[in-house]
């Protein structure tokens, strides 16, 4: 199974990324800004993990290692939506302002897809489905507000 938490994590830390840099750096830049950022995130949270997860369960960190690894290869993956987005946007011959705010609302529409769907698997009926995805929609447009704020 998918571990929801780094998808939504790392939805968050590339669209993040885009708010940030559009308008300061060439499509490129950016992509590379997302990649390395998401990178760095990943190696922490792998980072705190297995040395929580080891402390917790007193297990050999190798062993705490290799379960964190399961467990948080989603966060790069999910990082990768993004910069996808804002890379076909750039293909489509989109101005990077324009491309950075449809990737920027693409990653709205996938926290609150996400969120909704992390709620179902997750045992909520439909209204905590629906509250779920609305707190994946308010992680979005808060990443919405600093792209607006920036630029």
């Amino acid at each position: 199974m998918i571990n929801g938490e780094g998808v939504i994590t790392g939805t968050v830390v590339s669209a993040a990324v885009i708010a940030a840099a559009a308008g300061h750096l060439e499509e490129t830049r950016i992509v590379l800004a997302i990649l390395g950022t998401a990178f760095i995130y990943w190696l922490a949270h792998l980072h705190a993990r297995t040395l929580g997860d080891a402390v917790k369960h007193r297990t050999h960190p190798k062993d705490a290692l290799r379960e964190a690894l399961a467990e948080t290869w989603p966060i790069l993956a999910a990082a990768l939506v993004p910069a996808a987005i804002l890379l076909v946007t750039q293909l489509a011959g989109v101005q990077i302002r324009t491309g950075a705010w449809i990737a920027v609302i693409g990653s709205t529409v996938l926290l609150t897809v996400y969120s909704f769907l992390a709620g179902r698997r997750g045992g909520l009926g439909l209204g905590g489905s629906l509250v779920s995805a609305a707190v994946g929609l308010a992680l979005g447009l808060l990443v919405v507000g600093l792209k607006a704020s920036l630029h």
